[in-house]
């Protein structure tokens, strides 16, 4: 049996990597598991491969789920791919991305391909460096870059809550308190509706 030797480099401020050997015929889902294993971390979120190159571009996905099975189509999965047939030489890159909300960012470089060791048990960490973080380390970003409080309506009240009383302006000032009675008009009508369902 041959084996994969992976280092796998989670993208943080600190050095943090693990040394992962796997079986070759082993698809990539068992790499994931191995991934998430290795870092002390539970399952339960998305996750995909990218196939990669020196400059860790991102390129063919390799998602956990087979995206193309709802619509009857079958597509490339972590299931249904094995790590041989993406895989064939030291040097290879991977991306592993694990949580979207999160965006944990993993890079992986084949290291080498060698003969298992007599009764010894894959996958397994064959080196450890640095202390895993703490998953929920990063916040969840569920505004892509927007800041959800200041949109109207999600922060309890209007765009009025986080505006200055007064701008000095007396003709700002009042455009702006015609514009604050309006939405506070569109709110009750809001509340009216909502009342009716």
């Amino acid at each position: 049996m041959n084996i994969y030797k992976f280092r796998v480099i989670i993208d943080t401020e600190a050095d943090i990597f693990r040394d992962i050997e796997i079986d070759t015929q082993s698809n990539f889902a068992d790499l994931h598991e191995a991934i998430l294993r290795a870092f002390d971390w539970e399952e339960g979120e998305m996750a995909s491969f990218y196939m990669s190159n020196e400059t860790w571009d991102r390129g063919e996905e390799i998602p956990l789920l087979d995206m193309g099975e709802m619509e009857g189509k079958s597509s490339p999965s972590m299931f249904n791919t094995l790590l041989k047939d993406r895989v064939t030489r030291p040097d290879e890159k991977l991306v592993y991305v694990y949580d979207f909300l999160r965006m944990w960012c993993f890079y992986i470089e084949l290291q080498e391909i060698k003969k298992a060791a007599p009764s010894t048990l894959y996958p397994r960490v064959a080196l450890a460096y640095g202390d895993a973080p703490d998953i929920d380390e990063k916040e969840i970003d569920f505004s892509g870059g927007f800041d959800l409080m200041d949109l109207e309506g999600l922060s309890g009240g209007s765009k009025a809550d986080s505006r200055p009383d007064k701008t000095g302006d007396p003709e700002i000032d009042a455009y702006l308190d015609d514009m604050d009675e309006e939405e506070e008009e569109r709110f009750e009508d809001l509340d009216d509706w909502s009342d009716d369902y």
